[in-house]
């Protein structure tokens, strides 16, 4: 009866990949986890510690110190740019595609169409550049802190404003364009004005919602993220339910990766709340696949506060500590990111970072997992462990596991 469970801290990168100076200039120098233990050099993290975050790391950056019993290793993201809904399904089994780049601009005249034909109130804001106000109270527009032109954001004022009804013109949205995510999201705001303030243009050809200027993380921030072109089929959830393994999802992952045959926790932010329910789910009987997300480390990497981001990485360390007393020899967990967003870089997106893998297996020390070449090694990992046919893209690590039993 054993479990595996990923767990991904959102946005925790280890720095640079190679490739940064070629396709990101603006992230050279980027290491989110070193940048953050430097500015808190009395902080430690006892369990990330034991796991091996320093082994992956390199070096020292604060008191924290490598474990020689860690099995540790680190992956670079085979997606281009650093996006949390390409890493998740790179995590899982799909092997990346280049991402269609387009500005809202380009697709503003048909989406107004499609949302006037549903009876919505539409108005056009801005001079050349234009975003959508939808009902007075949801914004449509480019997203500014991913990789531009990959992501249109919705967002909306959820005291003026269901969200169901936000999610019905995300659907709409959705429906007239093909970049690879839609979000719609929102918060409950003083004022749709908020959001208004909150535009800016990027670049001459990008315009939208300043999301956390928004105030739209701030209170009741709900979310649902709408991907275009990915085959579930050949991902890690669909593979196991061949074999009869359940899949659960909690978090961020819910809401970004098809489960339509296990458990999904959607629109959870609190890190706490998550990690009370992923340990009920190391505890519930039989085997599963667990896939959680910590979502508050990204925001507090595009809110470019350290000191968010370092509380939030405490609340992840103290219940690792509940998590590995209730594992079993039997069971795996791997923690790991999506990318990076260093909040001391100088600017509020995404950095295209390696990330950690840190596994930890009852009775295996010491184990070096090496430089993996794609995320989807830990999703090969997953469907190894459980006997499962392999997904579509990956190689699995788990004979290095084996081999040290």
């Amino acid at each position: 009866m054993a479990k595996f469970l990923v767990l991904v801290i959102d946005s925790f990168g280890m720095g640079t990949m190679d490739d940064v100076p070629q396709v990101r200039p603006q992230d050279i120098g980027a290491n989110t986890c070193a940048h953050i233990l430097q500015a808190k050099p009395d902080l430690r993290l006892p369990v990330l510690e034991k796991l091996g975050i320093i082994n992956a790391l390199g070096f020292s950056a604060n008191v924290m110190q490598p474990n020689a019993e860690a099995n540790f290793g680190t992956a670079d993201l085979q997606h281009e740019g650093g996006d949390t809904f390409m890493g998740h399904q790179e995590i899982l089994g799909t092997k990346p595609k280049t991402p269609l780049r387009i500005p809202f601009s380009e697709v503003v005249d048909i989406v107004e169409l499609a949302l006037r034909m549903a009876n919505y109130q539409v108005e056009r804001i801005g001079g050349t550049l234009q975003y959508l106000l939808v009902n007075q109270h949801v914004a449509i527009g480019d997203n500014l802190e991913a990789d531009l032109g990959q992501v249109f954001n919705i967002t909306a004022n959820l005291s003026e404003i269901s969200f169901e009804q936000v999610k019905k013109i995300g659907s709409i949205v959705r429906d007239c364009v093909s970049v690879d995510r839609v979000i719609a999201f929102g918060g409950l705001m003083a004022s749709s004005q908020q959001i208004l303030d909150a535009a800016e243009e990027k670049l001459g050809i990008y315009i939208g919602i300043n999301a956390p200027k928004s105030g739209a993380y701030d209170k009741g921030f709900q979310v649902v993220h709408m991907g275009y072109g990915v085959d579930s089929q050949v991902q890690v959830p669909e593979k196991l339910h061949s074999c009869q393994i359940p899949t659960t999802l909690i978090g961020k992952v819910a809401d970004i990766v098809d489960n339509p045959h296990g458990v999904n926790h959607i629109n959870l932010v609190d890190s706490q709340t998550i990690m009370d329910i992923t340990l009920d789910a190391m505890k519930q009987p039989g085997d599963r696949f667990i896939c959680t997300n910590i979502q508050e480390t990204d925001l507090s990497g595009h809110a470019q506060n350290v000191e968010r981001y370092a509380d939030r990485l405490m609340v992840v360390d103290n219940n690792l500590a509940n998590i590995l007393e209730v594992m079993t020899p039997e069971d795996c967990l791997v923690v790991m990111a999506d990318h990076g967003n260093d909040p001391t870089i100088g600017h509020s997106k995404h950095t295209r970072e390696k990330v950690p893998l840190l596994v930890y297996r009852p009775g295996v020390t010491g184990v070096q997992i090496g430089h993996r070449a794609t995320l989807s090694d830990v999703g090969a990992t997953v469907c190894d462990f459980f006997h499962a046919p392999a997904p579509q893209n990956g190689t699995s690590f788990l004979p290095l596991l084996k081999a040290q039993e």
